[in-house]
Parts: structure tokens; C-alpha cells; sequence
């Protein structure tokens, strides 16, 4: 892919937000895979923080006013925060802020990323809560869904990126740089802690296309392992708090 920040839609964001905002904006940040250029083909969402001295309600009117024409041409609205509010968010937002750090290009103004100090305990904390909350939404769905393996399937899609997106953080606890692709982080991380990955590439099989119609029973096997990997998951970072 070309790198994000040549786009014109990219430019007129910045150049309407650098005249909108003035001496009160502080950075304008692209973020995510649009940042590095490891975008999925097809992919077109950039992901744009915007950091302001003061954040106003005459300032919202402001960006609201200069990101009309991006939310016009599809885009999703700039994340805001002030640069005070990022600062003192890094202990709620560990897994976000660290995500990142790691994948991002400044379109304006400093780079007030590189600033932000997370502890690995924040970090554990957040992840672990993540991790259980999505493992109960799971279950529920499971109860819910169990009759119908077609739809039993669809959860298993569409919850395997919020699961892969999480791995990325448990490989960050252990000290590994974690790779910006979903299937990779997973492989990783089920590498890492030893994990049946049969689940998980019964996922990406499914996911890259494979339409084969698989029975019930396979589908119920593969649900169950897909839990109790994801559960051992939640109990090796439950474990290094005591660590």
C-alpha cells in the first residue's frame, strides 16, 4: 500500500485542522496499520489522533467544523484528547496507548506518544480485564448461539480479532514485540505460552475464505478448544501478578 499520509483526503484533514485549531493544537498523529503501510488490501480507514492544548467547547466547534469533509469521505472522527488528559490517561489506556506507540507517523506537530511512560502492571491489569470480560461475552453468545453452527461459527469470527488484539498486549508482558498481523499475533502468542493453536487456524482458514460446510460436532469441538485456549490465556496473565 502507499504511504497513508500522501492521501489527499489525509492532507486537507491536517491542512484544515492546522487553520481550524491554530497555536491550540499540539499534534496530529496518524496511528495503526494506515501509519506503517500494513493495511489489509482494500483497507482505507485512517486512524488520526489529535492532541490539543485545551479542549473547549468553542474548541470542539472548531474540529468539528474542519473534519466535516474527512466524515464526509467516509473516514472515522479523530481521536481527542488534551495533552494534559493523555498524560494521565496512560495508567487507564495502557493497551491503546502502547499499541500506539508502536505503529504510528506525526503529521503535525510534536510526537507526544514517545512521552507517555505505561507500567507493565497497568498493563497486566488491563489486559487480564479485557481478556475476561470478552471470555464471558463468549460463553453468553455460546448459550445463546449453540443450536445454530452457523452462527456458532460467525462468533468465532467475529470475535477472533478482539481476541488477537488483546494477544498483542500478552506478548508486550512478556517482553516480545508483538507483529501488527492478527494471524501472526495469535501464532505467537499460542507458541509463547504453548497453546493448541487447532482453533485458531480453523478460525484463519475460515476467515481467508475456506467455505467447506463443517458438522455440528466439529464446529462444538473447535468452539470448546477455542475456549479453553482463550482460558489459559486469562490464567498465564492472571498469574504474573504474583510474579
Amino acid at each position: 500500500m502507499g504511504d497513508a499520509s500522501t492521501s489527499k483526503e489525509l492532507q486537507r484533514l491536517v491542512s484544515e485542522l492546522r487553520s481550524g485549531l491554530g497555536g491550540n493544537l499540539v499534534s496530529i498523529i496518524l496511528y495503526g496499520s494506515s501509519a506503517t503501510g500494513d493495511e489489509p488490501y482494500g483497507a482505507s480507514d485512517h486512524n488520526v489522533l489529535v492532541i490539543l492544548k485545551q479542549a473547549e467547547f468553542d474548541e470542539l466547534i472548531k474540529l468539528r467544523t474542519a473534519i466535516r469533509a474527512w466524515r464526509d469521505a467516509g473516514q472515522p472522527p479523530p481521536v481527542l484528547f488534551t495533552l494534559d488528559e493523555l498524560m494521565r490517561a496512560a495508567d487507564v489506556f495502557p493497551i491503546e496507548f502502547l499499541q500506539m506507540q508502536r505503529a504510528h507517523q506525526v503529521l503535525d506537530g510534536s510526537d507526544a506518544l514517545s512521552a507517555i511512560d505505561v507500567s507493565l502492571a497497568n498493563l497486566r491489569h488491563q489486559t487480564e480485564y479485557e481478556l475476561r470480560t470478552k471470555f464471558i461475552q463468549l460463553r453468553r453468545l455460546f448459550i445463546a448461539q449453540s443450536a445454530a453452527p452457523v452462527k456458532l461459527t460467525a462468533v468465532m469470527l467475529d470475535s477472533f480479532s478482539s481476541f488477537a488484539a488483546l494477544f498483542r498486549a500478552v506478548l508486550m508482558l512478556h517482553g516480545a514485540d508483538p507483529p501488527l498481523s492478527n494471524a501472526d499475533a495469535v501464532r505467537r502468542t499460542s507458541d509463547l505460552l504453548k497453546l493448541d493453536a487447532t482453533p485458531f487456524d480453523w478460525i484463519l482458514r475460515r476467515k481467508s475464505g475456506e467455505t467447506n460446510k463443517a458438522a455440528d460436532s466439529e464446529v462444538n469441538s473447535m468452539f470448546a478448544s477455542y475456549l479453553k485456549q482463550i482460558e489459559r490465556v486469562i490464567e498465564s496473565t492472571d498469574r504474573m501478578s504474583s510474579e
